[in-house]
């Protein structure tokens, strides 16, 4: 029996600009998914998900999990044909769009397997592994999601140019509180980027401003997470809402958990992940804030995560 781990993660700057090749700050939080792979007789493979969840969530993305464990067989080498394995996933990570669900079962799913079928892979591997398994969820995924559940930390990240090498840079932060706020809506990933991409082909200029003012603002929130200037990482946050709202990928009810957070004292909060459902993060350091603001979403009948960056 092999057993393997993906973190959760919450991207706290960058969601959709990432996919141009603009860098992002991405963290693994304290959940994660758990994978179990057991060798049986037969000629298939079998896969039971016992994962916590959004309601409606795996059943919405069951098409999209069984294409993803497809590449991630096919990239491995690995034919269940003549390797017949049982998976379980299961773990306190819940899935739902905007904590990684996707990548961290990918992760799991890879080093069970590597450690079911003694394949010798390392860490490097292994997330290569986890991208092709995330292409199943998300047609071209950024490397984010994956690069956070496999190493965990905080990660400054971006993506390579073709025929070149992400650039993944870890950076050593005090823990700092955060609530994510669940607006219950399952995204569909590769429907919302598509539909940026289009916005952009047809406002250029717009974007190209947005674009560099996003830059300036990832740079920033670097420095700030260096010097552990939670304040400072708090507005820029907000700002990088402000942009995430002008490209139209935040709704009603994400807006709703953003000013919620905000009104009871979250020092920044904004969308995280594909947006137009999913969650929402708020920056929320001690543990004192960051109970009132999630017992302030939980009055309004959201769910609220108390977890961690860094």
């Amino acid at each position: 029996m092999g057993r393997g781990t993906g973190y959760g993660k919450t991207i706290v700057f960058g969601e959709h600009f990432v996919v141009y090749g603009l860098p992002a700050i991405a963290s693994a939080i304290t959940g994660s998914t758990v994978a179990v792979a057991r060798r049986v007789s037969g000629h298939s493979y079998s896969i039971e998900d016992k994962r916590p969840e959004t309601p409606g969530y795996k059943e919405k993305k069951k098409e999209q999990q069984l294409d993803s464990i497809k590449r991630i067989f096919e990239f491995l080498g690995f034919d269940p044909k003549e390797n017949a394995v049982e998976i379980l996933l299961e773990g306190n990570l819940v899935a739902a769009s905007g904590v990684g669900a996707s990548a961290a079962s990918c992760a799991a799913i890879a080093r069970a397997l590597n450690e079911e079928f003694s394949l010798g892979l390392e860490d490097e591997e292994i997330n290569k592994a986890a991208y092709e398994g995330e292409k199943g969820y998300h047609g071209t995924p950024s490397g984010i999601d994956n690069t956070a559940a496999v190493y965990g930390g905080l990660i400054w990240f971006k993506k390579g140019l073709p025929g070149k090498e992400n650039t993944i840079q870890r950076v050593k932060i005090e823990p700092v509180e955060i609530v994510l706020g669940n607006t219950g809506i399952t995204s569909n990933t590769s429907e919302v980027v598509a539909d940026v991409r289009k916005k952009k082909e047809a406002n250029e200029r717009e974007f190209d401003k947005i674009f560099r003012d996003y830059g300036k603002i990832a740079e920033s929130a670097l420095g700030a997470f260096r010097e552990n200037d939670v304040e400072s990482v708090g507005k820029l946050m907000n700002e990088n809402h402000s942009l995430l709202q002008k490209i139209g990928v935040s709704c009603k009810e994400l807006e709703e958990l953003v000013e919620t957070a905000r009104e009871q004292g979250a020092v920044g909060a904004k969308l995280t992940g594909t947006g137009r459902g999913g969650l929402m993060i708020a920056l929320t350091p001690g543990k004192e804030l960051q109970e009132k603001v999630a017992e302030a979403i939980e009055a309004t009948g959201k769910t609220a995560f108390r977890t961690k960056i860094g």
